[in-house]
């Protein structure tokens, strides 16, 4: 049987990882709730398969018990990490998701001291978010080591995945978050703005703060006490996500979720393989310190989802192989700043 898991395989996310995987003869099992659909993409791509549900820990243990490491591609990750990572901890098998999302990657940050003690790693953020990312601020730690500020930037093409929209969905409410002086602080949405050079042709772009997982991840792969994450968006967006700010309360309704995912459900899709082929990634970053100096770096890469389907197969291959440092890790914390120019087509930049 296979080292590897993915759990969640048939999703939009979890199916082109299933599908590069076996591809690239990794022989994965595929795993989650929904049999009919399990043995449909099992038979299409010549994998076993598992069934099994999140609320069922001794099937849960059964189904890992053979597996190096499990891929959790079940979002939202607010929903499925806990269970999963009971799971790998009575287990033993490494942890591994495609999450983004801030409150995940504290969560599973406080699991550290049980995982090293397990014997297990816990690397979530796996896909584009956060490798690009925290990649890039590990990078800009290396070059301006004693800097205690950070802002990082992305630019994103073409759309999201009904998961991806589902997982927004989920944190209507939830407004913005940054780190400062070590400690996450809670932000209206979109509360700061500017302008930044993804470079490679691009003019200059207007982004807005969101609370990226790297508010989490790059203070524990870097120390880097404030940091601030920003995604590319319209000024009229902007103005947009402040206005929806004012009605946060609604959007926390348990009717208006329901309408939210119903409609998700009927009108997404996500990118489809010419959009993945042909769209493109831009990250920027920089790091700061008190003397005024300051680190600018930037990548450019495929188009998310793709290069999602990239990083998670080059971190899983790295833990079947047995380079899987205990207890909880982030992605360049655990494989370094270069692990992003591993991905064919990823380019790196330092600007100042």
């Amino acid at each position: 049987m296979s080292g590897l898991l993915v759990y969640g395989s048939y999703g939009y996310t979890g199916n082109l990882i299933a599908e590069a995987a076996a591809e690239r003869g990794l022989d994965p099992v595929l795993a989650g709730r929904e049999r009919r659909t399990l043995e449909s993409q099992a038979a299409r791509l010549n994998c076993e398969f598992e069934v099994a549900s999140l609320d069922e820990p001794t099937v849960l243990d059964m189904v890992l018990g053979d597996a190096t490491a499990v891929l959790n591609c079940a979002g939202p990750f607010s929903r499925t990490w806990e269970p999963m990572v009971e799971a790998c901890l009575r287990t033993g098998t490494h942890y591994l998701d495609i999450t983004g999302e801030l409150t995940v990657f504290e969560a599973i940050h406080e699991q550290d001291d049980r995982a090293a003690d397990a014997g297990v790693m816990l690397l979530p953020g796996v896909g584009f978010d956060v490798v690009p990312t925290d990649c890039l601020a590990a990078h800009l730690a290396e070059r301006l080591p004693d800097a205690d500020r950070l802002e990082l930037a992305f630019r994103a093409e073409n759309g999201v995945s009904r998961g991806t929209a589902k997982t927004m969905v989920e944190h209507l409410d939830g407004g913005g978050a940054v780190r400062r002086g070590g400690r996450i602080e809670d932000v209206p949405v979109a509360h700061e703005s500017r302008t930044v050079e993804f470079g490679w042709g691009l003019e200059s772009q207007h982004v807005a703060a969101i609370p990226w997982g790297d508010v989490s991840t790059a203070y524990h792969t870097t120390g880097i006490p404030n940091v601030t994450t920003y995604m590319a968006m319209p000024r009229r967006a902007v103005r947009m996500q402040r206005m929806a700010g004012l009605v946060t309360p609604l959007l926390s309704l348990p009717p208006v979720r329901t309408g939210l995912q119903w409609l998700i459900e009927q009108t997404t899709e996500g990118p489809d393989a010419d959009e993945r082929a042909s769209g493109e990634s831009y990250v920027w970053g920089e790091a700061r310190n008190d003397d005024g100096d300051r680190a600018v770096s930037r990548l450019r890469g495929p188009q998310t989802y793709a290069l999602t389907v990239e990083t998670a197969l080059a971190t899983a291959r790295r833990a079947l192989d047995g380079d899987a440092p205990a207890g909880y890790q982030t992605p360049a914390g655990a494989y370094g700043p270069d692990l992003i120019l591993d991905v064919e087509g990823v380019e790196r930049e330092d600007v100042v």
